[in-house]
């Protein structure tokens, strides 16, 4: 059948079988939001308040449900809206499909309004990206695109369709998807099994990729059999019990002292799905000099890129775990257990009194373990990753390789229209707050029950905290003027809003919010100097944290 561009992009967002389009619309996209009039039955087309908050919603949708999200924008600064979402994204390997309109073919190249060359702007930060020149492109490009973005390490890929492709007519031809099966590739795991088997020492480094291969049964079961304990990057938060005897919590500049004193200490590293990141390492000349590295990843191009490794297996990690099982001895591995457990720190406060560790406990104490977090960048995402008790994957939504302030209120968007029958808790502090609070207006035009908890210290508190410890405390352009009512705020948009100081005020609040499914923001005013605690100061090894 003869269709327009903007037709057939339709049919094929049908075929994909998507619920959703976080998007905003705009002059050389208006054909496709034209024909997107036709099929809202087929699609909930959700309008933020920018194009940015389009894209961290279509992220945040993809990280909660495993699907693909999908964002749309228009050319010029439309487009150039949507590339710290694509980039964000892109560190963090989540499968988003952005279209985007541009200016008419015989146009390009000659400075037209709102021209911009998107596919060279986001070449470096997407998986692939398309131009399409010819209509007859348009369908396959469109299908492509969404098997590249979910097949293997995912990522984004965007697809830049001038304003004449969507207008002109071609011949559609619709096809079935059907989701093709992992290729199990075929190991030699004898050597990686004997290691395993034979360590005395030995840590799990469990990544996002974990999370991503759908491996968490597969890695709680390995794990019980071998009683290997497991250190958590933050992408991997979920991908592990928390409270499980053998969780050691999240690792790195961050991490807990048993975790990082595990890493250092273990006679044997077995990283899956992660990439030895910096925020990991630290000094990587002092990082695990005792350890033998076994490396499990589905991407090749991270195998020693950053740590050289000494094995590597690689595939689908949820297929390499259920061959693993069967072939590695039970373990009680006891002694190991109880030195780690040694290297604990104590709690430093009080249950009831307000600070970030309690105000997290109490908002898990009411949400329970079925909440799903996002947060922004910064002191309290870090407060989020060490204290908040995640149990399963797919329930922490935070921006970890690009640390983008401004992610957390559109991913909660996304994420709460993925998942719409539970609880989402937005988890900010001020600084990144002022940065995305537009996306209010969407929140209340669809009455979301998203619980905001604002960590107000009227501070960008992370880097305040650095100037505090590396910097004579010479704070240069870090506090925020106490110019916003935020209850006031929260009100314009006819969200509730409620400023707390202790934890009996926070434990009604929050209680109120949940039962509600309402909106609500709740302002949490903690002390300017409040520090995230350990940190392992720049170019030091893990091992050397300071506490205070």
């Amino acid at each position: 059948m003869q269709l327009t561009g903007s037709q057939i992009i339709m049919e094929c967002l049908k075929e994909q079988k998507i619920e959703y389009l976080f998007g905003y619309p705009g002059g050389q996209i208006m054909p496709v939001y034209d024909a997107l009039y036709d099929y809202s039955d087929c699609f909930q087309h959700i309008l933020t308040s920018n194009e940015q908050g389009a894209v961290h919603a279509a992220d945040g949708y993809a990280r909660s449900t495993g699907k693909v999200g999908v964002s749309l924008a228009t050319s010029g600064p439309g487009a150039t809206n949507t590339v710290t979402g694509i980039a964000t994204a892109y560190m963090d390997s989540i499968p988003l499909v952005v279209i985007t309109g541009q200016v008419p073919f015989h146009l390009i190249g000659k400075d037209s309004f709102q021209e911009v060359d998107i596919t060279g702007i986001t070449l470096p930060i997407t998986k692939h990206n398309f131009f399409i020149k010819d209509i007859g492109e348009l369908a396959s490009s469109i299908r492509s695109a969404f098997e590249i973005a979910k097949s293997g390490r995912p990522g984004p890929v965007l697809i830049d369709v001038p304003k004449n492709i969507q207008v002109e007519k071609s011949e559609y031809l619709p096809v079935e998807i059907e989701n093709a099966p992992n290729e199990s590739a075929k190991h030699d795991l004898n050597s990686i099994v004997a290691l395993i088997n034979n360590a005395k020492q030995p840590v799990i480094y469990a990544g996002g990729g974990c999370i991503i291969s759908e491996a968490s049964n597969e890695l709680l079961e390995f794990v019980n059999k071998t009683q290997i304990p497991v250190v958590n990057t933050l992408m991997g938060l979920g991908s592990f019990p928390r409270r499980h005897k053998l969780s050691l919590g999240m690792t790195g500049m961050h991490g807990f002292r048993e975790a990082n004193l595990a890493m250092n200490n273990s006679d044997l590293i077995l990283a899956i799905g992660a990439r030895f990141s910096d925020r990991v390492t630290g000094d990587i000349k002092k990082f695990a000099k005792n350890s033998v590295i076994v490396h499990i990843d589905i991407d090749k191009s991270e195998i020693s890129k950053n740590v050289k490794v000494h094995h590597c297996i690689m595939g689908n990690i949820k297929e390499i775990l259920s061959e693993l099982i069967p072939l590695v001895e039970k373990k009680e591995r006891t002694e190991w257990i109880e030195e780690i457990i040694k290297w604990k720190r104590p709690k430093k406060y009080g249950k009831e009194e307000f600070y970030p560790d309690n105000i997290l406990e109490v908002a898990h104490e009411v949400l329970g373990s079925d909440a799903l977090v996002t947060t922004e960048v910064g002191q309290h995402q870090m407060w989020t990753a060490q204290y908040w008790p995640f149990t399963k994957p797919r329930t922490f939504m935070t921006s970890g390789g690009l640390g983008t302030m401004g992610y957390g209120f559109g991913a909660a968007i996304g994420t709460q229209f993925g998942n719409p029958d539970k609880g989402v808790l937005h988890v900010a502090g001020d600084g990144s707050f002022r940065m995305n609070f537009n996306e209010l207006a969407t929140v209340s035009h669809h009455n979301l029950p998203i619980i905001t908890l604002l960590m107000k210290n009227n501070t960008l508190g992370m880097v305040r905290q650095w100037q505090s410890l590396f910097f004579k405390k010479r704070y240069s352009f870090t506090d925020l003027p106490d110019v916003i009512d935020y209850v006031k705020l929260a009100d314009a948009f006819g969200i509730q809003g409620r400023n707390v100081h202790d934890i009996g005020s926070l434990r009604k609040c929050m209680t109120e919010a949940f039962q509600s499914r309402k909106p609500m923001l709740i302002i949490c005013h903690i002390n300017i100097d409040e520090s995230v605690f350990p940190i392992v100061p720049p170019g030091e090894a893990i091992s050397n944290q300071v506490f205070e």
